[in-house]
Formats: C-alpha cells, sequence, structure tokens
C-alpha cells in the first residue's frame, strides 16, 4: 500500500500562484507515476498532469502547460504542482495520486492510490 498526503492548497486571486504538495509513504518502491487530478463542483474528475517516479516523463492537461509545473524529490518521496497565472476555471479540489508498476502502466493511464484532496480557489 501507498498512502499520500496532499497539502498547499487555498485561496488565491487570479493571476496568482499555489504549490502544492504530495507525500508519499508505504511501499512507495512499487509506484512507477504520480499524478495530479482535479474535480470542480458539477464536473468529473480530470487529469492535470503526471511524472514518472524516475522523472522521464511528464505529461500536461493541455489548458495547464505554461502555467503548471511538476517536480518531484525522491529523497523525500514528495511530488509538487506549482501552478502559476492560476485563473477562476482552475478552482478544484486537487488530489494526488500513484500509479503501481505493471505491464503496460502510462502516466495517462490507471492510478491505484489517492489522497484526500486539498481545495484549491481562485478568486476573479
Amino acid at each position: 500500500q501507498v498512502q499520500l498526503v496532499e497539502s498547499g492548497g487555498g485561496l488565491v486571486q487570479a493571476g496568482g500562484s499555489l504549490r502544492l504538495s504530495c507525500a508519499a509513504s508505504g511501499r512507495t518502491f512499487s509506484i512507477y507515476a504520480m499524478g495530479w487530478f482535479r474535480q470542480a463542483p458539477g464536473k468529473e474528475r480530470e487529469f492535470v498532469g503526471a511524472i514518472t517516479w524516475s522523472g522521464d516523463r511528464i505529461s500536461y492537461l493541455d489548458s495547464v502547460k505554461g502555467r503548471f509545473t511538476i517536480s518531484r524529490d525522491n529523497a523525500k518521496n514528495t511530488v509538487y504542482l506549482q501552478m502559476n497565472s492560476l485563473k477562476p476555471e482552475d478552482t478544484a479540489v486537487y488530489y494526488c495520486a500513484a500509479a503501481r508498476i505493471r505491464p503496460g502502466v502510462d502516466v495517462t493511464g490507471l492510478y491505484d492510490y489517492w489522497g484526500q484532496g486539498t481545495q484549491v480557489t481562485v478568486s476573479s
């Protein structure tokens, strides 16, 4: 099992920045990739971005490219989501997730472990 704990959400004005953190614990050696997802009220959860544990592949949702940056610190078992130039439409609960190493796994595929979520609210 892998446990994930997010932090760093909050309220920010449009154009501002926030950095989310996701600390992983447990069987972290079994992780292939760490991803960020978000779910706005009344909408389905959507993929925001992900990074492989090795860092050799990063993927982003088109609407956040150039504004959001994913990075990881393997020594701390932590993944970050730096969010700049935030827009009101970025308002959502943001979830961290981890995908196990398994045949066919991909950064944009299924994720096995989820954090509790952290609220990000961008005011206009």
